[in-house]
């Protein structure tokens, strides 16, 4: 049985699951030498939610960082990208507290993901595991797309006119709406990402490569600045590419002369990574978290917000219970319920409370609910267990 189907078969309550996470990321420190360790995950398929590298990451990981001792870490890193100006700004607060920084993407990091991995003493990754184009994207006219494709679409056009002396006519409404603010900012954008690319490559990468293997002869850092160079604008080449969200694999970035460690080739770490990397994935599908910031010992949670929850102004380790308002989706009926965190908390008059069994029965038209996910949700955004007064009371048996 594979490791995904093995911890489904066990069916872990929140709790469970964060305790088993907490224990693989340890293993994992244990076999790297005892290096500090870091999770910074997005949920990839929740693409609704803000699971970009955005503002809100900084804080959060700054405070998992604090909890963290000793000069190497390694960084597990799962995330479709986002804004590289705050990439670059987690990667300095990473680089001032350790000096030795590695990689761990065992899933995917795109884009500013790809940037940020460039800023490692090591990547290890799988032959599952996938990079991505760093070809800045930019947003025009309410559309979001490759910085280099807008540029190279606009040295098409300068390039038909120069060579024919005529302005094809389709082209003015286009050339109307362009600014020369516009084309520098989306110039700007490419160089800035090929910047950090280059300097970090050359700065941590590079820094113990002394010999040309080829020749023998001693690397300067000249050379290593060129070497940086080139593998910045092959990432950022959207002519290669096509598309910002191709995978770029172990192979393709060992073409391009960029050293990957593949960590499959450790059998012990390869499972410690695994597992971690599927209870990441569960503990994603099975609650409302987006973003989880992490460490063996401590954890910060982004999620999306249950729908139909009455919200309270008190903090979440003083909530008692939990008041949410479910449509019936066959019906549209919306029922009141109750899920409470402490024995001897009152049902509230016009509410029912959620029973231990994962189904509800709607009073209008006697279809069944399914609680499981809301259950689920609940137990992870309050951080506590679910308590019953009815064991296995249904809906009307609640209700009396």
């Amino acid at each position: 049985m594979g490791i995904y189907a093995d911890y489904l078969n066990q069916n872990l309550d929140v709790n469970q699951l964060n305790d088993e996470r907490k224990k693989q990321l340890s293993r994992i420190s244990d076999l790297r030498g005892g290096r500090a360790v870091l999770v910074f995950a997005s949920a990839l398929t929740k693409n609704k939610a803000p699971i970009s590298i955005d503002y809100d990451d900084i804080v959060p990981i700054n405070d998992q960082l604090s909890n963290l001792t000793g000069d190497k870490i390694d960084i597990i890193l799962e995330t479709p990208g986002g804004y590289a100006e705050y990439a670059e700004q987690i990667v300095e607060y990473i680089r001032k507290k350790f000096k030795d920084v590695a990689f761990i993407i065992p899933g995917a990091a795109m884009s500013a993901g790809t940037i940020m991995a460039m800023a490692g003493d090591d990547i290890l990754m799988s032959p599952a595991s996938s990079l991505g184009p760093i070809d800045a994207q930019i947003a025009w006219q309410g559309k979001r797309f490759s910085a280099h494709a807008f540029l190279e679409g606009l040295n098409k056009i300068k390039g038909e006119v120069e060579s024919t002396k005529v302005l094809n006519k389709a082209y003015i409404p286009i050339l109307q709406n362009v600014s020369p603010g516009e084309i520098q900012n989306a110039q700007n954008a490419l160089d800035f990402a090929k910047a950090l690319v280059t300097g970090w490559l050359s700065k941590y990468k590079f820094k113990n490569w002394q010999t040309r293997s080829s020749t023998g002869k001693p690397v300067t850092e000249r050379d290593k600045k060129k070497r940086a160079a080139d593998i910045a604008n092959h990432l950022c080449d959207h002519g290669k590419w096509k598309t910002h969200g191709r995978s770029i694999n172990i192979e393709e970035l060992r073409r391009m002369k960029l050293k990957i460690t593949d960590y499959t080739e450790d059998k012990e770490l390869s499972d410690a990574i695994g597992r971690y990397f599927t209870l990441l994935k569960i503990t994603f599908d099975g609650t409302n978290h987006f973003k989880i910031y992490e460490t063996p010992t401590s954890q910060i949670y982004r999620f999306i917000p249950i729908q139909g929850i009455v919200q309270q102004n008190i903090p979440m380790q003083d909530i008692k219970s939990a008041e949410i308002k479910i449509p019936c989706p066959k019906c549209k009926n919306e029922l009141n319920v109750q899920a409470k965190f402490d024995k001897g908390v009152p049902l509230k008059q016009g509410f029912t409370e959620i029973p231990k069994e994962d189904k509800i029965q709607c009073p209008a038209c006697q279809s069944s609910i399914d609680l499981v996910d809301l259950k689920k949700n609940l137990e992870a955004q309050i951080k506590k267990k679910i308590v019953y007064s009815f064991e296995g009371a249904g809906y009307e048996e609640a209700k009396l």
